[in-house]
């Protein structure tokens, strides 16, 4: 897959700004979400406000948002949100799309220029369902057709990225800081009942549009805080399930460990918790014998899918929203609660500038998962 424009002389990259690994934070990124457990939706206003405090976490190198519900008129059709590098690009991604897909709508996703988002490339934007004879031929359920579609255009036409995939969902993502990248999508013109933030800080990996957070596969989206040290074993791991791990960032696995453990293995987004976040040796033995027994099965089981390092995670799924600490909690986490809404940041002040009184605020220990869905409840993981 090429890369798509590495930003390399815009104005994100000059001298006055931090530029990648100079220095580093060690509370690292900014990560934000919000959720209404009756499903009522609301402007995307509030996240680029939530996220837009916790600016100094940032580094310009990028940004990006999950918004979830915000295509109801398209409810029942795939949007693919697509990069492309230039018009060549586009077409043979389009012949592709054409021959596996019914393409219900497509137009470019609709920005506004910004001094402070440089660079762009082509954003396009694709409601699409696949074409009966190509999924019977696949004998693949719908799903996996999408998927194994996506990881197609992504690892073989050249200057294409999708970097959107679910139903009644979407990412929007850029180099550049989160607030600048949310007008300039003009995300505050988009309703959904769940929405997610990521400011990005420096790591390891080079700031390019692909590269931002979220990253997304179907309707899994993840929003990241951290490094993961077990990167590595993680991605030799689920390659061998036919991910294809491209966008240079650690991030990048959270997304397929949590598609490979809910959508084909059948996990609940509690049993993931204690896979990806699992209880040390000595707590299970600890625990009541019937307990003891589940954790000590995901644990052997699913042991490649531990995830080992500094890490705070929003994973946003179809219905509901999932927020986790590493097992030590190295990274911050606050949540609350106002009525029907659920916040999730790194930082109180991102929930108080949206919700000043509250019912409810609470910061998870490490290892234990906050699970909100839009039918009432938070359910916590052991």
């Amino acid at each position: 897959m090429g890369q798509i424009n590495l930003p390399q002389d815009n104005a994100l990259m000059r001298a006055e700004l931090p530029r990648e690994g100079e220095f580093r934070n060690p509370s690292g990124c900014a990560i934000s979400g919000m959720i209404s457990t009756s499903g009522k939706r609301f402007s995307g206003e509030d996240i680029i406000r939530s996220i837009s405090v916790m600016h100094d976490r940032s580094n310009g190198l990028g940004g990006g948002f999950a918004a979830y519900g915000i295509y109801p008129e398209y409810k029942d059709f795939y949007a693919l949100h697509i990069f492309f590098d230039d018009s060549a690009a586009k077409h043979e991604c389009e012949a592709f799309l054409e021959r596996h897909f019914d393409i219900i709508n497509l137009s470019k996703i609709p920005t506004r220029k910004s001094p402070a988002i440089t660079d762009e490339p082509l954003i396009w934007r694709y409601f699409v369902t696949p074409l009966p004879t190509k999924l019977a031929s696949s004998q693949l359920d719908e799903r996996e057709f999408v998927a194994r579609c996506v990881f197609r255009v992504n690892t073989r036409i050249k200057g294409c990225y999708v970097f959107s995939s679910g139903k009644n969902m979407g990412v929007f993502k850029a180099v550049g800081f989160p607030e600048d990248v949310g007008r300039f999508y003009r995300l505050e013109e988009y309703e959904g009942y769940a929405f997610t933030a990521h400011g990005r800080y420096p790591t390891n990996t080079p700031g390019w549009w692909g590269g931002a957070h979220p990253f997304a596969l179907l309707d899994y989206s993840v929003v990241h805080n951290g490094e993961i040290s077990s990167y590595d074993a993680n991605r030799r791991s689920i390659e061998m399930h036919g991910y294809k791990c491209t966008l240079q960032t650690d991030t990048e696995v959270i997304a397929y460990i949590i598609d490979y453990l809910n959508r084909r293995k059948g996990l609940s987004m509690k049993e993931i918790c204690s896979v990806i976040a699992a209880p040390f040796w000595q707590t299970i033995a600890q625990m009541p014998p019937e307990e003891r027994a589940e954790a000590e099965y995901l644990r052997n089981a699913f042991s490649s899918y531990l995830i080992t390092g500094p890490f705070s995670i929003i994973v946003g799924f179809e219905g509901g929203l999932m927020a986790l600490n590493d097992r030590l909690k190295l990274r911050s986490m606050v949540v609350a609660e106002r009525d029907d809404m659920v916040y999730i940041s790194s930082e109180e002040a991102a929930i108080r500038v949206i919700s000043p009184e509250l019912d409810r605020l609470w910061y998870p220990e490490g290892g234990q998962g906050v699970i909100i869905t839009v039918n009432g409840g938070d359910e916590k993981c052991r």
